[in-house]
């Protein structure tokens, strides 16, 4: 009969994948460790996590405090990747272009209009949402190699276009800025307030993105991403959820554009070359896909493995970063993260 649920091949589909999800969700909230559920493990981390951070600044160096800031500003970037590619199942080689947007809407804002520096952040990131969006709607009809390649010519065309209109970009030369100053009040060195600045901004996207995760909206991109046929079946309109992760992850990549010009002072167009969305792609997988301590995981790798290729061989960097890149994913095929969640389930545990 026609009006059996049972009849549609792709319901049939859609129920052992829903079941499987359903039992792997179950399997990950029923694994404990001392007594502890994952879930409780994972506040405690973040707890742990949040102290750490918070404590840290006051024992660095500013060179090291400053490495921490790039740390906290690439995993914002990486989050709204992920959203994307991790959660939604596309794929995106242009994320460094809205990265590229936030900072230079954050840089125009602050040098031609005396714009406060607090005010550029909501500012940069509904310019990069908005823009996303206007992007995100044709570039969504496209699936696999097809956008793949439409995202990487959005980042090949940004720089060219950044240097045409000198006159509001500065052209080669970028734009140069002050950083925000401390305030008399808090008694902080500049590096230390502005890796403050860039933490608030960074648990605030991550509560962000953890929190549209678990709503209706996350539920639906997870359906898209596990099997589109099946989530359209069920009635998630295809088109709507990919544009507006599309748009989500431009939004939280132009928050970190814009916390990135507080950090360094300077945008220059060729600061945002192609090369930026490439390592930051490379660093999502590396820190793991779909997870959330994998942005965290991907910005220390982009942070500091170029850094470690470069001491290796001056000559071939790119090379040793390469090679490196291989080798973690040869040791850990699902990204830093899932590595580690295959040396806790190894812990013995008391039942």
């Amino acid at each position: 009969m026609t009006g059996r649920a049972d009849a549609n091949p792709a319901t049939r589909d859609a129920a052992p994948a829903t079941a499987a999800a359903a039992t792997g969700e179950a399997g990950a909230t029923s694994v404990r460790l001392f007594g502890w559920d994952a879930a409780r493990w994972r506040w405690v981390a973040a707890a742990a996590l949040l102290a750490a951070a918070l404590y840290a600044p006051f024992q660095l160096i500013p060179f090291h405090v400053f490495q921490l800031t790039m740390v906290l500003v690439y995993a914002v970037a990486l989050l709204g990747l992920n959203l994307l590619v991790g959660h939604a199942g596309q794929i995106s080689l242009g994320h460094g272009a809205f990265f590229a947007v936030g900072a230079y809407a954050a840089a125009i804002l602050m040098e031609r209009w005396d714009t406060p520096y607090p005010l550029t952040l909501p500012i940069a990131a509904a310019v990069a949402f908005v823009l996303g969006l206007v992007l995100g709607v044709p570039a969504m009809r496209l699936r696999g190699l097809y956008l793949a390649l439409v995202t990487l010519a959005i980042a090949i065309f940004l720089v060219p276009l950044l240097k045409r209109f000198e006159e509001v970009t500065g052209g080669s030369m970028g734009l140069t800025l002050a950083k925000p100053a401390p305030p008399a009040w808090s008694g902080l060195a500049e590096d230390q307030w502005i890796y403050f600045l860039v933490l608030a901004v960074a648990v605030a996207a991550f509560l962000l993105a953890g929190s549209l995760l678990r709503s209706r909206v996350g539920r639906a991109l997870h359906a898209v991403r596990d099997n589109e046929i099946a989530a359209e079946v069920m009635g998630v309109r295809l088109s709507f959820y990919k544009t507006l992760a599309f748009a989500w992850s431009a939004m939280f990549a132009g928050a970190a554009g814009c916390v990135y010009t507080w950090v360094i002072g300077f945008v220059s167009p060729d600061s945002f070359t192609v090369n930026l969305s490439i390592t930051l792609l490379a660093g999502l997988v590396v820190g793991g896909l779909g997870t959330m301590a994998g942005p965290v995981l991907g910005a220390l790798f982009v942070m500091f493995v170029p850094g470690i290729s470069q001491e290796i061989n001056d000559a071939a960097p790119g090379v040793i970063f390469g090679l490196l890149i291989i080798a973690v994913m040869y040791v850990a095929p699902t990204g830093l993260a899932g590595l580690a969640g295959r040396l806790i389930r190894k812990i013995p545990r008391k039942e």
